[in-house]
């Protein structure tokens, strides 16, 4: 049975939310058992212990470019109409929302996807932190801090189309782009040739980057064989937690679609790996100061992602690895905001106290 035949006897939305289903289990289960990570590797690339985390970041990286690229030169991918390319974007919500979700994915230890990984592993702490995120981006979106996101985005715009394009601006083309994955390959494979880490690390981190290339050509096929309108849309996870909270919040609920099987997906292939693992374990907060830091964290990073346009993986992975302009920057906003956070906490602010409520120090020992 034909795809088409499939969006003909279901619906384009149910096929969708399959997809993201599938697709997204399979994320879930790969970046937990290889541990992906912005956070770890943005750590060990500011201290300068080029391991296994920068490693499999590499690996996700470079295998989405390739992927996508590849798919693109084979005329089955056609990424030109996507949000991230075609509409207007703001280089100033990208540099400021890479810089906070930065410093706030420090704060949480964890991206919007690694909170949502964890989660499934047990982590209160990556729980309550996504709960937070997600509240702050729908804020962000639609909400309270609406009118603060849209004025910092209007500060410096940028058009849609070529404009957006590197691969445009720079008068190359995807070959190119195949060619620039496949130098970040190389560097992935020298990194993780240097460092510790099983099996997992190269399958999970290269499974990881294909996910990130698979969702982009299901969403674009789905919209090939369809006469309804359908955005095509790779990975992310900010806005898919805002749309799942609006979800449990407000009725009637959105449209079913991608990011609808998506975020169970991610969860339910993440769970499957750590029972596999053996790393199911519930934890939750030691003190009420790690509390502070992972609710402003979880904040940074919902207000960022809006501003950034996608999170680590949605605008850092995703948007990067088609080459647009606003992701690029907002990436490298991610690198930087984490490479400061990691130095505000471990050095300036490692030996600062934060007094506790009365109560609460009464109750330690």
């Amino acid at each position: 049975m034909s795809l088409a035949n499939w969006v003909e006897a279901y619906g384009e939305g149910t096929v969708l939310a399959v997809g993201g289903a599938l697709i997204g289990a399979a994320f879930g289960f790969m970046a937990q058992r290889s541990r992906f990570c912005l956070r770890s590797a943005v750590i060990e690339f500011w201290h300068r212990r080029f391991g296994e985390k920068l490693a499999v970041w590499l690996l996700t990286f470079s295998s989405a470019v390739v992927g996508i690229q590849l798919l693109t030169l084979l005329g089955v991918l056609d990424v030109g109409t996507s949000r991230q390319l075609a509409s207007r974007g703001s280089l100033s919500g990208a540099l400021i929302g890479g810089l906070l979700f930065g410093a706030g994915m420090i704060m949480t230890r964890g991206c919007a996807s690694r909170l949502l990984v964890l989660s499934a592993n047990g982590n209160l702490r990556a729980l309550l932190s996504g709960l937070i995120s997600a509240v702050t981006a729908q804020a962000a979106l639609g909400g309270a801090l609406a009118p603060l996101r849209e004025a910092i985005s209007g500060w410096w715009t940028v058009d849609g189309g070529a404009a957006r394009d590197l691969l445009a601006l720079t008068g190359t083309g995807h070959g190119a782009g195949l060619a620039f994955g496949l130098v970040w390959a190389a560097a992935a494979l020298y990194f993780g040739l240097r460092s510790v880490g099983g099996t997992w690390k190269w399958v999970g981190g290269i499974g990881v980057g294909l996910c990130v290339a698979a969702a982009w050509w299901f969403s674009y096929a789905v919209s090939q064989n369809t006469f309804e309108v359908v955005n095509i849309q790779g990975l992310t996870f900010s806005g898919p937690s805002a749309e799942w909270l609006m979800r449990v919040l407000s009725h009637p609920a959105p449209k079913i679609g991608f990011d609808f099987g998506l975020m169970p997906g991610v969860f339910l292939g993440s769970l499957i790996g750590a029972l596999v693992g053996r790393d199911f374990k519930v934890e939750g907060f030691k003190d009420g100061y790690s509390m502070h830091r992972y609710i402003i964290g979880a904040v940074l990073m919902g207000f960022g992602a809006m501003l950034a346009g996608g999170c680590a993986v949605g605008a850092g992975v995703t948007g990067g690895a088609i080459f647009a302009l606003t992701a690029w920057v907002a990436l490298i906003g991610m690198w930087l905001g984490g490479g400061f956070m990691d130095w505000l906490l471990d050095g300036k602010l490692a030996n600062v106290s934060f007094p506790l409520h009365p109560a609460v120090q009464r109750k330690a020992p």
